[in-house]
């Protein structure tokens, strides 16, 4: 049965995810979302990984720490609904990539923040120290600030139209905002 345009197809399942080929299809062609799910982690860190790369002249310890904040664990579910959406969309794979590179960088931002002494004065997150313990308190700050603008200058550089960009800059900030997460 074939409902919407590209969205589900019986025969190779729901094609319109992520452009996935027989990678991430079990023997019967259906999309394996487990398979779907692991490539779509290995996008988004690859994205971030080369959001927040190195400067040319070597690695200040912000862009360290961001880093560190970023690319150590996580489920990664925000980014994966997002590809998830987009895909469904027709949005091009590249763009959703940094889109939940975007995503994943405002909620360690949000997540550095929240493990200050000033908050919950977490020690550990992920099982390893909390950016405060392993950089200082003063570059926690300056990390979770960074990411946050880092998430924005994602969004705001896309290979995308101007409403397009302005659109999810807006609802970033909304869901970041006092009536989003920072309202608690």
């Amino acid at each position: 049965m074939q409902t919407g345009s590209t969205l589900h197809d019986d025969r190779t399942g729901f094609s319109a995810l992520g452009g996935l080929g027989a990678q991430a299809r079990g023997a019967s062609g259906r999309l394996l979302p487990e398979i779907w799910m692991q490539d779509g982690v290995k996008r988004v860190e690859q994205a971030l990984a080369r959001l927040l790369c190195a400067e040319d002249d070597g690695e200040t310890e912000l862009m360290a720490a961001m880093r560190y904040a970023t690319l150590h664990g996580g489920k990664r579910t925000r980014a994966l609904l997002c590809l998830a959406a987009g895909a469904l969309a027709d949005t091009p794979a590249h763009m959703l990539d940094d889109v939940g590179a975007a995503i994943e960088m405002m909620h360690a931002c949000t997540l550095v923040h929240d493990d200050l002494p000033a908050m919950d004065d977490d020690v550990l997150r992920r099982g390893l120290a909390t950016v405060h313990v392993k950089f200082g308190e003063a570059t926690a700050i300056l990390v979770g600030d960074a990411l946050q603008a880092h998430a924005f200058l994602t969004l705001a550089s896309l290979d995308a139209p101007g409403d397009n960009r302005i659109a999810l800059v807006r609802e970033l900030a909304q869901a970041v905002s006092a009536e989003g997460a920072a309202g608690g």
